[in-house]
């Protein structure tokens, strides 16, 4: 049996738009809902949802039956944090605040095993399917998709060279983190926030770095892939959920005589 390979990852090295969605709300029954739709990729969080790594593998199974690549934003740039996720089969890794070079070298090492990294070897794990995949050790670095998110204003200032590093596919910019750090906090969507921003995917964009963000407005995450944003997650499954109901309820109250 050999390695199949990563959509996600050869998408982005072809600079192909990847309209993304948000994952938070850690049950697989709830990932049934969304898998249909036809998302490019979706990003299923630890960082900041309840998940853990029972209820990010039972997504990953609802996913992997479809167009939809699972990426997985890692609880911390924690080697042994990524270790298992990726013998759980992760088909790529979104590491949060990464803040310099050596972060970004450490984030790559984790995916990667020795003498290229630092990644534990498991003969029989899931991601190759228990010792049938005869290819998996020579060819997984190669799919794996390796995501770095920039998430502070000095990070920003070091986006070029972070890119720089061997082993990452797309750079990911934190709009609400880097908001805070600019004194604007909850204020994603601040002018100033994207001033900062769009400049420095410029540069990214000109070496033939993907660049890719999240945000809550349909509108605007249109503008940032038309202008050259290659990954961009355009909403988030509790946020959709939270807005439906809230119109839903608000309709039938207003109607009441």
């Amino acid at each position: 049996m050999q390695l199949a390979p990563n959509a996600f990852t050869k998408a982005l090295a072809k600079s192909e738009k990847q309209i993304g969605l948000w994952i938070t709300l850690c049950n697989n029954f709830v990932a049934e809902v969304t898998a249909p739709t036809g998302y490019d990729w979706v990003l299923i969080d630890m960082e900041h949802s309840p998940n853990d790594y029972f209820s990010v593998l039972g997504q990953m199974q609802v996913y992997a039956s479809t167009r939809t690549t699972a990426i997985v934003r890692v609880e911390w740039n924690d080697a042994v944090a990524v270790k298992r996720l990726l013998d759980l089969g992760a088909p790529g890794l979104l590491f949060p605040m990464i803040q310099n070079v050596e972060e970004a070298k450490r984030a790559v090492a984790a995916t990667r095993y020795p003498p290229n990294g630092i990644r534990g070897v498991a003969g029989g794990s899931r991601a190759t399917k228990f010792g049938r995949i005869s290819n998996y050790v020579s060819h997984i670095e190669n799919e794996t998709t390796v995501l770095l998110q920039l998430e502070t204003q000095a990070a920003v200032e070091q986006a070029e060279a972070i890119a720089d590093v061997e082993g990452i596919h797309g750079i990911f910019f934190g709009p609400g983190d880097i908001a805070a750090d600019m004194g604007k906090v909850g204020k994603p969507m601040d002018p100033e926030v994207w001033e900062l921003i769009k400049p420095a995917a410029k540069k990214l964009m000109a070496k033939g770095m993907p660049v890719g963000t999240l945000v809550l407005d349909p509108v605007f995450a249109t503008e940032l892939l038309n202008e050259g944003f290659t990954f961009v997650a355009c909403g988030t499954d509790s946020s959709l959920l939270a807005k439906a109901s809230d119109q839903l309820f608000a309709q039938v109250k207003n109607g009441l005589a």
